[in-house]
């Protein structure tokens, strides 16, 4: 018997990963290092301590000198709050039909959030201003709920990417009509290593107004970020990240994590690194019997349509979903810790299974 204290032995085996959401992975090691520095003495609670402000200063290097983080726990929340403050009550959001805030979100943009989404059906989870103009009109109707903002995801629910220039048109016509624009970049760091260029390119210079910088599926613990790019576009944050329980005490735990991911390039390796792996599984699995690639990737998702029963027989050696069962199309998702030896083996086992 002794009195000294034990280390935690692992419940699951940390060398298993598999397909279905970066989510699944673990913590990048360099940010468990950064909580580690945070901790020790005492810093000042929900936000007032030197990590947040370091925060700014690393933001504003990447999105502007406008631009204005406020950390959050989730993706949920950063979404909610961020077009909370862009819209007034009787506001409503145009978004796709395949949007994480119409689909994956329970009803927290609408019982949470008070927001209306008028949804629209695409081909490639992207918006052009042509499709924006189906939900866009009625200004002025009190019968409607007032369309004054859209919401765009970067990459895509599909693992589509918009170009600098698409945003930017969105943003005009957005603009033009008295809309903001929102971006949900809980893969954020996917497009820019896909586009090869800064953050900023395709948001703060393409007229984007609020976004939700995503960390958790690029190797944080917990911890995204609504970050304010048009000043004049957003009203009420401070309080309304308390009132939505998107308020952290101990915040600095928060900030580390995040000036960890952008302070260097931790961001782009990791998402750089998981782009690559979905490109390695991608050209694996083309051109198998039965599989039909359905989306282009261009992020660290791969969408096909595979055999009846294959899915599931894959799924007693890999996790992964279904996006839509009735058409036997499942998403293959890469993470920062996927390996070429994971992508490899996963495709020898669905060849396994494919018709000869």
């Amino acid at each position: 018997m002794t009195d000294e204290p034990q280390p935690m032995t692992p419940l699951h085996d940390p060398t298993k990963r598999g397909f279905a959401s970066d989510n699944y992975a673990g913590v990048h090691p360099e940010v468990l290092e950064a909580i580690a520095a945070a901790n020790g003495g005492h810093q000042v609670s929900y936000g007032e301590d030197i990590y947040t402000a370091r925060l700014q200063q690393v933001v504003k290097g990447h999105f502007g000198e406008a631009a204005e983080a406020f950390p959050v726990f989730n993706g949920t929340g950063a979404n909610v709050l961020s077009l909370q403050s862009m819209l007034p009550r009787w506001g409503a959001v145009v978004c796709t039909s395949t949007a994480h805030i119409h689909t994956d979100e329970n009803a927290a943009p609408e019982r949470v959030g008070g927001l209306k989404l008028l949804t629209v059906d695409t081909p490639d989870g992207k918006l052009t201003p042509e499709l924006i103009d189906r939900e866009a009109w009625g200004w002025g109707d009190e019968h409607r709920a007032q369309p004054l903002a859209v919401s765009i995801t970067q990459t895509t629910e599909l693992g589509t990417c918009y170009t600098p220039d698409e945003i930017r048109a969105i943003a005009d016509h957005a603009h033009e009509r008295g809309m903001r624009l929102h971006l949900d970049g809980a893969r954020l760091s996917n497009a820019a290593a896909h586009l090869g260029v800064p953050l900023r390119t395709f948001t703060t210079d393409a007229g984007v107004d609020v976004l939700s910088y995503g960390g958790t599926k690029n190797g944080l613990l917990y911890g995204e970020a609504v970050v304010v790019l048009n000043p004049a576009a957003s009203k009420g944050l401070s309080f309304l990240r308390k009132l939505d329980m998107q308020l952290a005490s101990k915040m600095r735990f928060v900030s580390a994590q995040l000036i960890a991911l952008l302070e260097g390039d931790l961001w782009l390796r990791s998402a750089t690194h998981s782009n690559a792996m979905a490109q390695r599984l991608r050209s694996a699995v083309d051109g198998m019997p039965g599989v039909t690639l359905t989306q282009q990737t261009q992020s660290n998702a791969v969408f096909a349509i595979v055999p009846p029963g294959v899915a599931d027989a894959l799924r007693e050696v890999f996790r992964f979903y279904d996006w839509n069962p009735a058409t036997g199309e499942v998403r293959w998702m890469c993470a920062f810790d996927t390996t070429e030896a994971d992508v490899d083996e996963f495709a020898a086992a669905l060849a396994a299974l494919l018709p000869a």
